[in-house]
């Protein structure tokens, strides 16, 4: 298929591809978007276009006024092209904690450090500091992802991350219904399944490569921009990373009506919770959402789950409620009426 990265599939290689959300590659999309955001004036022009705007608008003052794009995780994650893979290993089975995630930065040999700065191709001063001192260097770099964590992406994660597990309980529910094979060739256009092999097309480094039994791991993310998926390739663990569906409804302005032949039989508050779980979410993020009280909040959604209009899956140490197929028919009978 021309340029691109190819890996190809045994069965094993089906068996253990999985879905996975990384509060770390957020961490690295994001600062792609802020970088392509800042600099010249027409990268703040197009900050101001961009579908992320409402987030650039909250981000950037916090994260100019700690200083963080001015360090070593700004020098290593540039807006386009390379970034050294041992920023973003492959997240954890369980739960998406950045926490575990920094635990294997923290881990990364000497070696692979050394290996991936090297093919990196731009050289500051603190790029060259970190090759001569790996450990003080990882403590650095783990020190500014923390801070730029709390500035950047702490106060709007439950919405990010409701969306990306959506992602996941609906890729989890396509593969139950349609297979490995119609999943793995739906993430995007530029990915493309066929005969045992998922083509990355239009990466700069044409490379076929075997996954040695180990699997794919596929992270939605709402940062990743929705023309350019991307992949890592270190052996530690092959990762494909794709826009998540609903990533737009991160920073949607207004809230979604309540259908008013839905509350006129459910109940307002049951049909307010019906309408806010367009993506997954657990009962306190329902509660902050919609003012309500916890307990109220469990004591419909328990309602909704008998009813089999709502199920409940769970996530991590938290459960999430989401919309069933009964739910989804009420409200587009509601919206045609």
């Amino acid at each position: 298929m021309g340029r691109g990265i190819r890996f190809a599939f045994s069965a094993n290689d089906v068996a253990r591809t999985r879905f996975a959300v990384s509060p770390l590659w957020e961490v690295v999309a994001s600062i792609r978007v802020y970088q392509a955001a800042g600099g010249s004036e027409a990268g703040r022009q197009a900050g101001r276009r961009s579908a992320h705007r409402r987030w650039l608008e909250a981000a950037v003052p916090r994260v100019a006024a700690a200083g963080l794009d001015r360090g070593l995780l700004f020098d290593l994650v540039p807006a386009t092209g390379y970034t050294p893979d041992f920023i973003t290993p492959p997240p954890p089975t369980r739960g998406a904690e950045l926490a575990a995630e920094l635990r294997v930065v923290e881990a990364t040999p000497v070696s692979e450090i050394h290996r991936e700065l090297s093919m990196f191709g731009l050289r500051t001063a603190r790029i060259e500091a970190m090759y001569a001192d790996p450990a003080a260097g990882i403590a650095r770099l783990v020190g500014e992802i923390e801070a730029y964590w709390d500035a950047a992406l702490a106060p709007c994660w439950p919405q990010i991350r409701s969306v990306l597990e959506a992602d996941v309980f609906h890729q989890a529910r396509r593969l139950a219904a349609d297979g490995a094979g119609a999943v793995l060739g739906d993430l995007h256009p530029r990915v493309v399944w066929s005969a045992g092999t998922l083509t990355l097309s239009q990466m700069a480094c044409p490379v076929r490569l075997d996954l040695e039994g180990r699997g794919l791991v596929l992270v939605p993310s709402v940062f990743t921009r929705s023309e350019a998926p991307t992949a890592t390739v270190a052996p530690v663990g092959r990762q494909l990373f794709y826009p998540s569906r609903g990533w737009g409804s991160v920073w949607a302005a207004e809230r979604p009506a309540v259908p008013e032949a839905v509350a006129a039989v459910l109940g307002r508050t049951r049909a307010l919770l019906l309408t806010e779980l367009a993506v997954p979410a657990s009962t306190s993020e329902l509660a902050g959402r919609t003012g309500l009280s916890a307990g109220g909040v469990n004591q419909h959604l328990t309602a909704l789950r008998d009813a089999g209009i709502v199920s409940a899956h769970r996530s991590g140490r938290s459960v999430l409620y989401m919309r069933t197929a009964v739910a989804e028919s009420i409200l587009a009978a509601a919206a045609s009426g």
